[in-house]
């Protein structure tokens, strides 16, 4: 069972999701926060596994409560949902510590698909998200990894996500099981990560695989 904090100023909102959320048979919503300085005392105390957080609440807002949160336990796994999309939102948030970043226009089934991600180790970020981190990476001139994968190490490495080893790597694609280490260890390098779980999860964050 996942345990979910909600921190949102909204009662109609907080009511709406958390009974969609409720009703799922893997998560809880074990209690919920109407602003950010109860969010932090929540989360601190109950350590939940995934905190719903708003970003435009009183007394203390989700950017601020997401930094202190994270400053006092690092390993909590943080899921903005927000209304907002502007860069003074999106970037000191990710930059606080937040995991995910998802929209108050998303499906109820949308923010669950999230939370189950999120609980995983997987990094769920909007498209619009993820096209305002790729455009200020290229405007700082910060390479993109993974721009650096070749065609054949891209259909490689998507193979790595559906779980396949290198030798069913190998004969899906019709290349030799050596040739499929080349690639693999090409793919490590270039996306500089150690292992091939890390490589996965990387492709999910950035959604080059579904």
């Amino acid at each position: 069972m996942i345990k979910v904090l909600f921190a949102d100023d909204h009662e109609m909102v907080r009511i709406g999701v958390s009974s969609y959320l409720s009703a799922q048979k893997d998560i809880d919503v074990i209690a919920e926060a109407d602003d950010g300085e109860e969010a932090v005392q929540l989360a601190l105390e109950l350590k939940p596994d995934i905190i719903l957080m708003d970003l435009v609440m009183k007394e203390m807002d989700g950017i601020e409560a997401t930094k202190q949160i994270i400053e006092k336990w690092p390993r909590a796994k943080i899921i903005i949902v927000t209304s907002f999309l502007d860069d003074e939102k999106v970037y000191p948030a990710l930059e606080a510590g937040a995991t995910s970043y998802m929209l108050k226009t998303s499906k109820a089934s949308e923010i669950a698909k999230a939370i189950r991600a999120t609980f995983d180790g997987q990094s769920v970020l909007e498209p619009e998200v993820t096209g305002k981190i790729m455009s200020k990476m290229r405007q700082n001139n910060v390479p993109i990894l993974h721009e650096q994968l070749t065609g054949r190490e891209m259909e490689v490495l998507k193979l790595m996500a559906e779980g396949k080893t290198n030798q069913e790597i190998a004969n899906e694609l019709f290349i030799a099981l050596k040739t499929t280490k080349v690639h693999v260890s090409n793919i490590l390098s270039k996306l500089a990560v150690h292992d091939r779980t890390q490589a996965v999860v990387y492709a999910f964050k950035h959604h080059l695989v579904e």
